[in-house]
């Protein structure tokens, strides 16, 4: 593997930003400090005036890998990722088939094995009668289980009493659950069917998926977890309401209920429906404005601990449709990192801040090995930023394979320009180097 020299980065990590050099090797950080300029190396990155992060670490993607792949795959989706300076990512089980059983699982670590150019884990699904495989889940190189509290794209209902008593008593390792109830969202789809039939407005998305949908779901899953003292994450926060459940005077190494939050929940609101449509329409639904003020303000204060995606592309012929019809969901994983530095020009959060939602506590939270921090002995994820370097996204520089964005037009004002992926060069100012692939986390868990 070659050795790798990073001079004068601005390095964001750990709650500061400090200028110094970088020297890489066998994949691993092997020293930081100023003056290494001297060290040989097989490659010289000159960082002068660039900002330097950890790999961001995304905890919610859908890959679309086995049985979707006409919307995406572990092989470009992986791309995408990298291009956007993720280093890590997290797949969700609900693919074709779904990943509810330990061989099914095991057949996706196989395939990004082969193909992923960045470092990769897999949800174990839960259905409501598969219990015994979920139990059979490897907590040290499994990220954890998912749970459809609610139902999105797939058929993954977990709606049985039983089967949640049961998943939350006996699941020892993190539960990463999907929150919105089913039975709110089935009145609320009648009621707007009688007044529209199938035309129903896109602008209804977040009423029909309404903050009580999310927030009874929410809460319910933070009562089980405290009921069976299980460790519970809860996944894309969509409303102001649902922070309230969640705590901020608790160190994150400690905290037995976590939350996130996805880039289109903070960038996106209803108001936006009229000029984007269904090219905006993710489950749970982007909701008004002050859900998104909400939920930025729980990202600061410490009630919601990491920034995610939830990348979940469709195609344009898919999306390109009536209300029911267009399948929720769309592609971010790209942009993930350029939209939140936008965030920091607007003075929304800091570069530090960004650091800690995206990177450092991912790995915390999830006990991931060595990743996730600028630290000697660590595995070498990093990426490489120019803060000053605006880009407008169009369909000539979309990775997504199902290439359309909902930023599409947007300038964004700092470009990625180097993502190293567990100590190898795999994207450089626009190229890609795949002779390496990305490695399988594994978790530090007791």
């Amino acid at each position: 593997m070659d050795t790798i020299l990073i001079l004068g980065a601005n390095i964001v990590n750990e709650g500061q930003i400090i200028t110094s050099d970088i020297f890489i090797e066998e994949g691993k950080i092997s020293k930081i400090g100023q003056g290494l300029s001297g060290v040989q190396a097989d490659k010289v990155i000159d960082a002068t005036g660039k900002y330097l992060f950890p790999g961001v670490i995304d905890d919610q993607v859908h890959f679309r890998e086995p049985g979707l792949t006409h919307k995406a795959d572990i092989h470009s989706e992986s791309r995408a990722a990298v291009a956007g300076g993720v280093t890590s990512f997290m797949e969700m089980p609900n693919t074709i088939p779904n990943a509810l059983t330990q061989e099914l699982l095991e057949d996706k670590y196989q395939r990004a094995a082969e193909v992923s150019v960045a470092n990769y884990s897999f949800f174990m699904g839960a259905s409501n009668d598969n219990l015994d495989e979920v139990l059979k889940t490897n907590p040290r190189n499994v990220c954890g289980v998912k749970i459809f509290m609610g139902s999105s794209t797939g058929n993954m209902l977990v709606d049985d009493q039983e089967t949640l008593e049961n998943l939350f008593s006996k699941v020892d390792m993190l539960i990463a659950t999907h929150c919105e109830d089913e039975a709110t969202i089935r009145k609320n789809t009648e009621i707007y069917k009688a007044k529209y039939g199938d035309d129903v407005p896109m602008s209804c998305h977040p009423e029909i998926r309404s903050e009580e949908a999310c927030y009874l779901s929410s809460s319910r899953a933070v009562g089980l977890a405290k009921k069976h003292n299980a460790r519970l994450h809860v996944l894309h926060i969509s409303t102001a309401k649902e922070t309230e459940l969640f705590e901020n005077d608790v160190p994150l190494s400690e905290k037995r209920i976590t939350a996130e939050a996805c880039i289109h929940h903070m960038w996106f609101d209803d108001r936006d429906y009229a000029d984007k449509g269904t090219l905006i329409k993710w489950n749970p639904a982007v909701k008004t404005s002050k859900d998104k003020e909400g939920i930025l303000k729980a990202v600061i204060d410490g009630r919601i601990d990491v920034i995610a995606t939830d990348h979940a592309p469709h195609t344009s012929e898919e999306k390109d449709n009536t209300y029911f019809k267009a399948p929720a969901g769309g592609p971010l994983i790209q942009h993930t990192l350029v939209a939140m530095i936008d965030m920091y020009y607007d003075h929304k959060i800091s570069l530090e801040m960004i650091a800690q939602k995206m990177c450092h506590n991912p790995a915390i939270l999830f006990d991931i090995e060595k990743r996730g921090y600028i630290r000697e002995g660590y595995h070498a994820d990093v990426t490489l930023v120019d803060l000053e370097k605006p880009w407008i996204v169009d369909k000539d520089n979309i990775i997504a394979k199902c290439g359309w964005s909902p930023f599409e037009g947007h300038k964004f004002k700092s470009e990625i320009t180097h993502t190293i992926v567990s100590g190898h060069l795999a994207y450089a100012d626009g190229q890609f180097d795949e002779s390496k692939k990305g490695e399988r986390l594994l978790f530090d868990r007791k």
